[in-house]
């Protein structure tokens, strides 16, 4: 068979065995024979080195897509990477404490921590605690004694301290944040004698029964009309006597124990 090039040459196509080894199918190969060797020559040498290309562009494409959809793959990978945990707050100096509301009538006291806010000057915000003697030391003023004043007493003070020298018309807010620490002791025939913490819902003071629940009770010798209580006043200690019994019975008023009193059950002489 001859091939037909584009000038109206035909050339013979016959090149055996060598044009086995291509990639082109049978048909193209059976049309390529030729018995000329000078001009078969020429179309092998022009054959192989067209295959390269013709390798490498089929070559190109299949890898561009590889990469593209390994770029995509890997772009699309969530980033499992995760910084490190911050250090926590608890380490820092500065303690929150929330305001809480203080029962009727409730009074100052030592270790109260309090909050006061000066409206429109954020210089006077502070949160102090009284000391021993109940006095608050506040920014401009100093020291000024808020102990045994209700909340809204102590509000009353701060503002014509600092409306004296300082400021005109100010609008004072005092508020309290926390009840220092407020004990009582019971003492004789209960059954759990020792010193006992106010409960937080009554820091200014429980009744007497209350108080005496809270240690266990009455013995099985204890005379519950004979109790006195030891109660500390600006003049000295104080003694008082309570029956107890007709307190609980309801003839008479209930008895509030206050912080800091001594309760002492006596014993029954029979």
């Amino acid at each position: 068979m001859r091939t037909s090039l584009g000038c109206g040459l035909r050339l013979p196509t016959n090149f055996g065995p060598l044009l086995r080894l291509t990639r082109y199918p049978r048909v193209i190969c059976e049309q390529m024979r030729c018995r000329s060797g000078k001009y078969g020559l020429w179309l092998v040498v022009l054959l192989l080195a067209t295959l390269p290309v013709i390798s490498f562009a089929q070559f190109t494409p299949q890898m561009t897509g590889q990469i593209n959809s390994q770029t995509s793959t890997t772009s699309s990978a969530p980033d499992t990477t995760t910084a490190p945990p911050s250090s926590s707050s608890a380490n820092s100096g500065s303690v929150s404490l929330a305001a809480v509301s203080a029962p009727p009538g409730y009074q100052l006291s030592s270790n109260d921590a309090i909050a006061v806010e000066v409206f429109g000057e954020e210089d006077l915000k502070t949160t102090v605690r009284l000391n021993s003697e109940g006095n608050a030391s506040l920014p401009l003023i100093g020291a000024i004694h808020l102990g045994g004043l209700t909340v809204t007493q102590a509000t009353a003070r701060v503002t014509e301290f600092y409306a004296r020298d300082y400021l005109v018309s100010p609008k004072v807010n005092v508020t309290l944040l926390g009840y220092a620490r407020r004990r009582f002791t019971v003492l004789g025939q209960v059954n759990h004698p020792g010193s006992f913490e106010m409960p937080e819902t009554s820091p200014g003071g429980i009744d007497l029964l209350e108080a005496i629940a809270m240690a266990g009770g009455y013995t099985r010798i204890a005379a519950p009309e004979r109790v006195s209580v030891r109660r500390h006043a600006g003049n000295g200690d104080q003694m008082i006597r309570v029956n107890a019994k007709r307190v609980e019975r309801g003839q008479s008023a209930n008895f509030k124990v206050l912080p800091d009193d001594s309760i002492t059950v006596g014993e029954s002489i029979f």
